[in-house]
């Protein structure tokens, strides 16, 4: 009769065991979330091209490509010469980098778990010993220790705690170099929509002086036929009125050119009295026709903030996996040999080597609630991502039916601009003929210049909003900048 005999396992089963615990990681593996279901930005089809305004209509062109210097397509070199100045100066675009630098350091210093770490240790100390201390009696004596010890310890990562760990410092990082890619676009977008303000605004400055200056002509008309008791003196109180009325909204113009001058001097990284001004005329910026609109499935792998959101999302899913490594007994190598003696000549070696193991018992459930905390952050993390998903398709559908509406408000102040243009150009054809007086034709030319402000405003809007399509579809950061060839054709 035979006796059973339990089957000792051999180096090499222990060897893959081993290799086999080191391979799984607790925690759940991140999967990214899936694109929104959709196909469109609006609820209602946009138009393949916008209405036709001021000699210009914009194609909406899903097979357009935004350059990673989209601000160029503008075609003014004070306006690229002022973002470059930005770009490199920039005190809050340094520090995102700065940050960017910080994380990627992190990253590579978490990678030290994974290898054993070696110590070295010296010691020299003189001493005195009391038998009392271990319960004997006896005088005392007096004796140099020289202790010379080197270790080597070595974690092996059983459970993934460690991976997990850096799994999240990678996350970590990829969510710094995402935003310091947005902070990089929202710069660009803030220097470029700054100046197009400073150009509108002194554009409408200069209007208006022309106004103020033929209201003022037509208050001296005003004034001759009150004299002359031909018109009411309450005519001229009017005229007055008016006049102090558009001076009146000079100094908030001038004001809003001082604001955009102090923003671009912080924009660029210097003091407001050394900003260098860009001399851009708002009629010489170009209007890009070409506007790509992006599929909504790739939006989501394009615009920075989400992907920063979803790497914050990784990094919280990670940490669920470390919380649980946490729950788990912990393992360890370590081997220290040296010698030590009363003197360098009377050194005596010494060595240990073995593993030890630590296994949570009890911790007040702290190591629970530590999990459960972990898993709440995770679930938070998601819902901040769907929301970061929600604004950025609802930035996309402003921006798009933003440059529909454009194009109809500037039609029309393109058309009452024209229409106030001609009806001035028969006036003064009147005039000449003895059929109009000059104070229609004074009247006929301050309805041409307040038709010319609200245009300017216009032709203002659609470019800010052709500046926030642009950036609402991530700003290209992933393609390379535009050549200057193709630059002539969009």
């Amino acid at each position: 009769m035979s006796s059973f005999r339990p089957k000792t396992l051999s180096g090499t089963s222990l060897v893959m065991m081993a290799l086999l615990l080191a391979s799984c990681a607790v925690g759940p593996d991140f999967v990214r979330p899936p694109p929104p279901d959709a196909d469109r930005y609006t609820r209602k089809p946009l138009p393949a091209v916008t209405l036709a305004a001021d000699g210009k209509t914009q194609r909406f062109a899903p097979d357009a490509v935004i350059p990673s210097d989209w601000w160029k397509l503008f075609r003014s070199a004070p306006l690229d010469a002022t973002v470059e100045q930005a770009l490199a100066h920039n005190a809050t675009l340094e520090a995102s980098e700065a940050s960017l630098r910080q994380s990627q350091d992190n990253l590579r210093a978490g990678y030290g778990v994974f290898f054993p770490h070696a110590e070295g240790d010296f010691g020299a100390t003189r001493e005195r010993s009391s038998p009392a201390q271990q319960g004997s009696q006896g005088a005392g004596s007096i004796f140099n220790l020289i202790t010379l010890s080197g270790t080597v310890s070595y974690a092996p990562d059983v459970f993934g705690g460690d991976r997990r760990t850096v799994e999240g410092l990678q996350a970590k990082a990829d969510s710094q170099r995402y935003e310091t890619k947005a902070a990089y676009l929202t710069l660009s977008a803030n220097v470029v929509n700054t100046c197009i303000a400073r150009a509108a605004y002194a554009a409408e400055i200069r209007e208006t002086e022309e106004l103020i200056g033929l209201e003022n002509q037509q208050l001296h008309s005003i004034e001759v036929q009150v004299h002359a008791g031909i018109a009411p003196y309450s005519s001229l109180l009017s005229q007055r009125s008016l006049i102090a009325g558009q001076q009146a909204t000079l100094a908030p113009l001038k004001q809003q050119v001082s604001q955009a001058e102090h923003l671009l001097a912080t924009l660029e990284g210097v003091l407001p009295e050394k900003v260098t001004l860009p001399e851009i005329d708002l009629a010489t910026l170009f209007l890009p026709t070409d506007l790509p609109v992006s599929l909504p499935s790739d939006l989501v792998r394009q615009r920075p903030d989400i992907l920063s959101s979803e790497a914050q999302l990784h990094s919280a899913s990670a940490g669920i996996g470390v919380a649980t490594a946490a729950m788990f007994p912990s393992f360890s190598l370590s081997g220290t040999f040296g010698a030590a003696g009363s003197s360098f000549g009377k050194l005596s070696p010494f060595w240990s080597i073995g593993p030890s193991a630590t296994i949570p018992i009890f911790q007040g459930s702290s190591l629970w609630y530590g999990r459960r905390a972990a898993i709440d952050l995770y679930q938070q993390s998601q819902a901040t991502y769907r929301q970061t998903v929600l604004a950025a398709f609802a930035q996309v559908a402003d921006s798009l039916t933003a440059l529909e509406h454009d194009a109809e408000a500037l039609r029309a102040q393109t058309d009452s601009r024209r229409d106030a243009a001609e009806a001035l150009r028969l006036l003064q054809t009147n005039y000449r003929a003895g059929l109009a007086s000059g104070l229609d034709v004074l009247a006929g030319d301050v309805q041409f210049h307040e038709a010319t402000l609200s245009y300017l405003q216009a032709v203002a809007q659609r470019h800010q909003d052709t500046v926030a399509l642009y950036v609402a579809l991530g700003g290209g950061w992933w393609n390379p900048p535009i050549a200057a060839e193709e630059r002539a054709d969009r």
